[in-house]
């Protein structure tokens, strides 16, 4: 075995001064991490204060919305998550992937084989010790015969089992040298075990910051603190309150009249209205968040390349982040690799708006025309509407009209997505890019939203996840970036920036971590009341 520290990525400024979130790395070698929790925490200003109320509004929530963490699918969900639960690892605000749950972890040489060490001493919120057992149940969840979302990332295990009270043994099918941030994926939270299996994932029940109170579905949230929280320098409010307000305008009203300390996914129409509130604080991350328009790639007409590629080349890209994202992104390039990833394939030329060639792409299909519908709604991502009404005007020059389906808000992820052929989307990204493309782009994966399938894409998957030589990995995540860009079933248009605004009583750490909203939704246990 080997052993190094936790990897860190090169930091990348941004051009607007914004910060950049720091990647985690992919590994060189075979990986042991290990790292104190006390090394966690940025640098701050002043020493966090305890307590106070924390009321937080945000622009998710569904009636379908369940605490079992297999069914997570929008920021209600899995904020509510983070604050209750507890993972094997934690995504630091630099990018750094470090033990949480676990208190180290080792690979064998061809990482085929990790030992994750349990952190001694972690409670569970009904007052079980934390064990191996534990763990092997909560990964054995998304295993076999379920519609967990984190199914296909946790298909490479061959064999999981506990090596006593404090040690888990995982033999992978293959070597993967980003395995910590697998098994560190939102839904594998660690619960609590009976007899090998987790009696009622639904409970509530994690080793988080917080204890659940009330959960009403689509509605309210209510949290205390964890008294016997194992990190003792986090989880510093007496109690929380997440209320589900997706509509923009509700949302800033709440804040502005202080009904809220903290909302999320701000109107960037008038975000520099609360800006000037001397009560307000805006911020913004970037990080790997992207917007999407994802087809069905079994459904006609995008079962036909050429008909997917005409609706790629049929948008102007640059006037949607300049109209919708007012600048807080750049533009993407159909595939869900970002800026601030490691392999991210920045020679590859950029896709730009030609209604021409896009007719041309028509042509190929036999068509002179093109008429289809595009569902969208603002649970898709804010200003989902108007940015599908942009892009059928784009659209029109290249003889493609584009009906827009104004879906409802509420239910849009159960009855929209994955539901409709076409539909708006948006995706927080992954820390790596084996765990973006496993779970959204792997062949049959539960949340491969384009149902594409390509051979080539999913041999070179497992070829780059067991790859320990850098340039050779980076190879064949450039050449997987190409072939979801020219074959796969989703138009990419933007990278957008996390914009959230907040009470100026709240504060945070220096440094904000952008790998998920809301400093990498882990602000429950991370901030504090001035």
């Amino acid at each position: 075995m080997t052993s190094t520290n936790p990897i860190r990525r090169p930091r990348r400024s941004s051009k607007t001064g914004r910060r950049r979130f720091l990647q985690a790395a992919g590994a060189t070698g075979a990986l042991a991490m290990a790292g104190p929790l006390a090394g966690s925490r940025a640098a701050q200003a002043a020493e966090p204060k305890k307590g106070g109320h924390l009321r937080v509004g945000l622009a998710h929530g569904s009636t379908t919305d369940s605490l079992d963490p297999r069914t997570y699918e929008n920021n209600f969900a899995s904020g509510t998550g983070f604050t209750i639960n507890g993972y094997i690892g934690e995504v630091l605000p630099s990018g750094a992937m470090v033990p949480e749950g676990a208190e180290s972890w080792q690979a064998s040489d061809d990482a085929k084989t990790w030992y994750f060490k349990v952190r001694p001493g972690v409670e569970f919120h009904n007052g079980k010790t934390l064990d191996a057992e534990d763990v092997v149940a909560s990964v054995n969840l998304h295993r076999g015969e379920t519609k967990s979302a984190a199914k296909s990332l946790v298909e490479q295990i061959e064999d999981i089992k506990a090596d006593g009270k404090d040690t888990v043994v995982v033999t992978l099918k293959g070597g993967n040298a980003d395995f910590p941030y697998v098994v560190s994926d939102y839904h594998i939270a660690i619960l609590p075990a009976k007899a090998g299996e987790i009696a009622d994932p639904t409970a509530g029940i994690g080793i988080g910051p917080y204890k659940i109170t009330s959960f009403e579905p689509g509605i309210r949230a209510t949290f205390e603190k964890n008294p016997n929280y194992f990190k003792a320098d986090r989880g510093h409010f007496d109690s929380l309150e997440f209320l589900s307000i997706i509509d923009t305008t509700a949302r800033t009203n709440a804040l502005s009249t202080g009904e809220i300390d903290l909302m999320d996914r701000c109107d960037l129409k008038t975000v520099h209205l609360l800006g000037r509130n001397p009560n307000l604080r805006v911020q913004d991350v970037t990080g790997t968040l992207h917007y999407t328009f994802p087809m069905r790639t079994d459904t006609p007409p995008f079962d036909d390349n050429n008909v997917r590629m005409a609706l790629k080349l049929a948008l102007d890209r640059e006037e949607l982040v300049q109209k919708i994202l007012k600048g807080y992104g750049v533009v993407g390039n159909d595939h869900p690799i970002g800026p601030s990833n490691q392999f991210y394939a920045s020679a590859l030329p950029q896709r730009t708006y030609d209604p021409e060639k896009a007719k041309w792409h028509l042509k190929q299909s036999g068509l002179d025309s093109l008429n289809v519908q595009l569902s969208a709604s603002e649970a898709a991502f804010a200003g989902a509407v108007d940015a599908a009404t942009l892009y059928r005007e784009h659209a029109l020059k290249a003889g493609i009209d584009i009906e827009i389906v104004r879906e409802p808000n509420d239910g849009y992820w159960s009855n929209v997505w994955m539901q409709k052929p076409w539909c708006a989307c948006y995706w927080s990204g992954r820390p790596t890019e084996d765990w973006m493309f496993t779970s959204t782009y792997l062949g049959g994966a539960d949340w491969n939203d384009t149902f594409w399938t390509n051979e080539r894409f999913d041999k070179l998957l497992v070829e780059a996840r067991a790859e320990l030589n850098s340039d050779k990995r980076r190879e064949m995540y450039v050449e997987m970036q190409q072939i979801v860009r020219d074959d796969g079933g989703a138009v990419i248009p933007m990278f957008a920036n996390y914009v959230f605004a907040m009470s100026d009583k709240l504060k945070t750490g220096d440094e904000l971590a952008g790998n998920w909203d809301l400093d990498g939704f882990k602000f429950a246990e991370r901030w504090w009341f001035a």
